[in-house]
């Protein structure tokens, strides 16, 4: 009769245990520093989308708020300015402007930062690719 409450115990404990292991783990985090980004290009078919280059093989996709009809515009380029650590880790890390030679600036707001899979890049189009 002794056992009847161990096993009892013992089977509490392998569930609470495989509770807590099918608990959601945390999202993995992807971060990189701005020193570590090496290019970008606007989508061609997506007007609120940008792809960076980071490091030698990652792509994050950037996504905006609103479309910008001038991201592929040919003389533009993009300013980010930091505060604090360079790190990106989320959307809020990035204070972006679309400049162009003449002095106008237009801030871009970051709705979403996902690092690409090695899959999902191989499969941007050509003139996606940054």
């Amino acid at each position: 009769m002794r056992t009847l409450p161990l096993v009892l115990a013992a089977g509490l404990m392998l569930a609470g245990a495989a509770a807590q292991a099918e608990e959601a783990a945390p999202p993995v985090r992807h971060c990189f520093s701005v020193t570590d980004w090496n290019g970008w290009r606007a989508s061609e078919t997506e007007k609120d989308v940008l792809y960076f280059k980071v490091r030698l093989h990652d792509v994050y996709k950037v996504t905006l708020t609103d479309p910008e009809p001038f991201l592929r515009a040919p003389d533009v380029h993009l300013v980010n300015k930091t505060w604090g650590p360079d790190t990106v880790c989320n959307p809020n890390d990035l204070q972006l402007k679309l400049a162009d030679w003449h002095g106008v600036a237009t801030p871009l707001i970051v709705k979403d930062l996902r690092k690409l899979t090695p899959e999902e890049i191989a499969a941007l189009p050509p003139g996606d690719k940054p």
